[in-house]
């Protein structure tokens, strides 16, 4: 019973962090890149060091070669003059010379080869970084798409379902506001009645006064104004 109980924990615990995995994939995945980019930054700088140190190694060679060659023309010309005795002084420092001068040679040799798989190296790693920055973008897409269609009412966030809604029934209090208040000015303005109709299409004396009437009273005004004048 013990063995089963502790075989059960062990299982929830394993669904547990499969599950948290999953709900919290995307960050885990930010966190991946950034310590992939942060490697391969430093893999660059590593692999800048190292082609650094190898020039100053190629201009140390350079320069052993031209001690060696400049001793071993001075060696030749002592030997000319008859002075052994500096010409193998000469020799000795020579052949020190070289055994550094193959040393180097060989050294570089094997770097040159480290570099170019190196470099192999780097480059595929620098393309597989790249890939996943792409992917993670569009993982981040498709994640926010997927949590925009199935976002339910969580912590005061509204779907857009919800939204929806709300607006529709904005807008239907809004029409029937509209609706009530064309009502109510249809009830407070008075219909017109059949004389008042009749009176405005012509038909009969006039009740009230109309603008023609005004005008033409004013009219009548200034041309007994004018004739008085005269």
């Amino acid at each position: 019973m013990l063995t089963l109980l502790r075989t059960l924990a062990r299982g929830a615990a394993a669904q547990a962090c499969e599950e948290a995995y999953d709900r919290h994939a995307l960050l885990v995945l930010d966190q991946q890149i950034r310590e992939t980019a942060a490697d391969l930054e430093r893999s660059r700088r590593a692999l800048a060091a190292a082609m650094a140190g190898d020039a100053a190694e190629a201009r140390r060679l350079a320069d052993v070669e031209a001690r060696a060659a400049d001793l071993e023309t001075r060696a030749v010309a002592a030997l000319t003059a008859g002075r052994e005795d500096l010409a193998c002084e000469a020799a000795e420092a020579i052949a020190s010379l070289e055994a550094e001068r193959d040393s180097l040679r060989a050294a570089r040799a094997t770097f040159a080869a480290e570099v170019t798989r190196m470099r192999t190296v780097l480059a595929d790693a620098t393309r597989r970084q790249e890939a996943l920055e792409r992917g993670r973008r569009v993982a981040a897409a498709a994640e926010a798409v997927r949590r925009l269609r199935g976002r339910q009412s969580v912590g005061g966030n509204a779907s857009l379902r919800e939204a929806e809604a709300t607006l529709a029934r904005l807008q239907r209090l809004q029409a029937e506001a509209t609706d009530a208040d064309a009502a109510l000015a249809a009830i407070e303005t008075p219909e017109e009645t059949i004389a008042e109709r009749l009176e405005r299409a012509g038909f009969g004396p006039r009740t009230r006064p109309s603008s023609d009437d005004v005008l033409a009273r004013l009219r009548g005004r200034a041309e007994a104004g004018r004739a008085g004048a005269v």
